[in-house]
Formats: structure tokens, C-alpha cells, sequence
């Protein structure tokens, strides 16, 4: 697919790691005919051909293939790499929009961006698909400088429309976000370090450092399906967890609120975690925590 750049209002981001299922099912729901629109498919080194199979049902959409798997950050960094668009939506591949697969189904977030130079990033609400579809994302609050936790706003609720009004949020929601192109060049592009987890808190971080508003905005809906990819109780998730907290800190933390973070992580949470992970026989997981904590302390990363 070539478009001049001048011709590109919008750019559709996503990674395929073994997942070309729900890629597809992705692909579906957006505006692929919309000559406004571009839609990048990033491919981290699945296993199988799925690359190929994308390229041949849909014509239209750009697949870039990656010899290896360059996690969240990188994956999405090569898209960036081979977008046009003013704007870039970052959205996962198992998610889904319910609409007219139209640009109008995702003009409330590119209206958000356009309302005001200082808006860099602006993220739907963000649902569930099972169920009633409850909300999983409506914002979040601000993370803790000691634990490294916050919330998701409205997390597991039904949506009432309680969530219907746009605010700003500290940070963006890695499963759908789309961002400035100018606001990429000013912030730079998402920190590679992470591989998976955390990266979008941090790349939010950067943006506002770079004098960026962040917005939820209700008025577009994601539905997700949740981690289909990795598992929401993999070791691999516990591993990256484990570690990129640690090293969060270490790249946003400063003064005596580091050393507090860096003492409740150690000396708190992960001996605390051990001891879930013991009594519950999960040893796949104590292991994944070691292990975060040796790559992070050894600076293997």
C-alpha cells in the first residue's frame, strides 16, 4: 500500500506475535477502504508464517515483518518507523471496535487531539468483551511513588455511563492509544528496555515531560479481550512485572522517594510475593521473580 503522507490522516498501529487469529478479527472492524486511513501490521517473529496470511487476506494494510521478537515497545517503534499519519492509534490485536468501520468511529479521539496543542495522547474507554462487557480502563490514577501501583478507573464495572466525561490521565492505556505525530518527535519513541509491561507508563511520562496533556476520552470504546497473548498468570508476566517495577523507578524516581520505592519493592513486595507464590505451589512464578530481580540488580535488561 503506498500513500503520500500528505494523504495520510491516521495510522493504525498494531503487533502479531502467533496471534494472527485475533489480528484478523482486529482488521475486520476497521476502516481499511477509508483512503484517510493506513494500517500497519507489525509481525514480532511468529513462529509460523502469519505475516504472509495477513498480506494476502488484506491487501491493503502494510506488514512489517521482524526477524525477532522486539516486545511491546520495540514492535510498535518499527511501526512508527513505517507510518505516515498525523496521528497514530496504538491499539492491541485482541481488541475490537464495534462501529461502522469508518474514521468517524475513531474521530471523537482525533477531535480530542486537535482541540488543543498541548494534547498529545488521548485513549478510548476501553471495555471488556465478555459478559456485559464491563469496563476495563476509564482513565487511570496516578501511580503510587513508593509502590509503584495505581488503579484503572472503573475497573470491572458495568458501564452505566458513570465514565462519560473526558478528563486528563497520567497515563495512556497500552491496548488503545493514539498519540501526535509531533508529539512522538518531541518525546521521542517508546523506551525498549521494558520488552513487555510498564512501557506505556513510561512513554506517558516522556510525553508529559515534554510538555504533553494526556486525555481519556469515552466518546470512542475499545472492546478487549485481555492478554490472549501472554496470560494474565504466566510466569512471563511475573518475570517483567517483577522487573520493570524495579526499573521504573530507576528511570523516573529521584531523591528520597526512590530510595523508599526501591526499599518496599525489595523489601516488601517480592519477599511478599515469594511467599504467595510458595504456599499456593506456584514455582514457575517464584523462579520468574528471581529471576526479575537478579536481571534487574545485574543490569541485564
Amino acid at each position: 500500500m503506498n500513500r503520500e503522507s500528505k494523504q495520510c490522516l491516521l495510522s493504525v498501529i498494531t503487533l502479531n506475535y502467533n496471534g494472527v487469529k485475533d489480528t484478523c478479527e482486529l482488521l475486520e472492524t476497521l476502516p481499511l477502504d477509508d483512503p484517510a486511513v493506513e494500517v500497519v501490521v507489525v509481525d514480532n517473529a511468529s513462529a509460523a508464517d502469519e505475516a504472509t496470511a495477513i498480506e494476502q487476506r488484506f491487501p491493503r494494510v502494510t506488514v512489517v515483518r521482524s526477524d525477532r521478537n522486539l516486545g511491546f515497545a520495540g514492535g510498535n517503534n518499527l511501526g512508527i518507523k513505517a507510518a505516515h499519519g498525523r496521528y497514530l492509534l496504538f491499539i492491541n490485536n485482541d481488541t475490537l471496535l464495534k462501529g461502522e468501520r469508518s474514521i468517524s468511529d475513531l474521530q471523537p479521539l482525533i477531535d480530542r487531539l486537535d482541540g488543543s496543542p498541548l494534547t498529545g495522547m488521548a485513549c478510548p474507554k476501553i471495555r471488556f468483551t465478555w459478559d456485559d462487557s464491563p469496563i476495563q480502563f476509564a482513565g487511570y490514577t496516578a501511580l503510587s511513588p513508593v509502590t509503584m501501583r495505581n488503579k484503572a478507573i472503573g475497573f470491572g464495572e458495568p458501564d452505566r455511563g458513570q465514565y462519560d466525561t473526558a478528563h486528563p490521565t497520567p497515563y495512556g492505556h497500552g491496548a488503545a492509544m493514539m498519540v501526535k505525530r509531533e508529539a512522538i518527535e518531541r518525546a521521542g519513541l517508546m523506551p525498549e528496555c521494558y520488552f513487555l509491561y510498564y512501557e506505556e507508563l513510561d512513554w506517558s511520562v516522556m510525553i508529559r515531560r515534554a510538555g504533553y496533556d494526556i486525555w481519556y476520552e469515552p466518546a470512542c470504546t475499545v472492546y478487549h479481550k485481555e492478554s490472549s497473548t501472554t496470560g494474565r498468570q504466566s510466569a512471563m508476566r511475573t518475570y517483567f512485572i517483577t522487573r520493570n517495577r524495579l526499573l521504573f523507578v530507576r528511570r523516573n524516581g529521584s531523591g528520597a522517594k526512590k530510595l523508599l520505592a526501591y526499599g518496599y519493592l525489595m523489601g516488601l513486595s517480592v519477599p511478599k510475593d515469594m511467599v504467595r507464590y510458595l504456599l499456593t505451589g506456584r514455582f514457575s512464578h517464584m523462579k520468574a521473580t528471581l529471576r526479575g530481580v537478579r536481571d534487574f540488580i545485574t543490569n541485564n535488561i
